[in-house]
């Protein structure tokens, strides 16, 4: 059955990707599904390494100030994206983001289904305000296998640090 629904502050689930967390607000198994969106935060110090996927995604930025790691026909450099500003993200283009400011960012994001199911698989479930328990090796192996099994493609170390992301 089809419906319309409201997704009240708190009620969804919070999911740890290894330091940034998101929260659903359209679930991505929804058999009409066309599109996923979610409230995505990333501390303070925490960053997104470089990676790529054949999913469009686009970030509204709610609170905060964000760098990201931009892929452009003059080459790719860090830019600054600041509260209201808009980010969209190309399918297979290769990009990262950090949080080098003192507050969270919150972005509302809006990707495929697909990368949704992905997010679902990779996500540590949390408890909003808890301490975040620091990921293992053995969840670094299960998010790097299950971004193959996808298809994602993600940097190494090395390629992380010479864009100034230190694993």
């Amino acid at each position: 059955m089809r419906y319309t629904s409201i997704i009240r502050k708190g009620t969804p689930e919070v999911l740890d990707l290894l330091g940034p967390t998101m929260q659903f607000l359209s679930w991505p198994r929804d058999s009409d599904a066309v599109h996923c969106v979610m409230l995505g935060i990333i501390p303070p110090g925490a960053s997104v390494p470089l990676h790529s996927h054949e999913d469009t995604e686009s970030f509204y930025v709610l609170a905060g100030s964000i760098q990201v790691w931009c892929e452009g026909e003059h080459g790719s450099a860090w830019a600054e994206a600041q509260a209201e500003d808009f980010i969209h993200v190309p399918r297979s283009v290769k990009h990262a983001f950090r949080n080098t400011a003192r507050e969270p960012v919150v972005e509302v994001i809006t990707t495929t289904p697909k990368l949704g199911r992905f997010f679902l698989e990779v996500g540590r479930p949390v408890i909003p305000g808890s301490p975040m328990p620091a990921p293992t090796k053995a969840d670094l192996e299960r998010f790097l296998k299950i971004s193959s099994e996808y298809g994602y493609w993600n940097a190494t170390p090395d390629e992380n640090a010479a864009i100034g992301i230190n694993l």
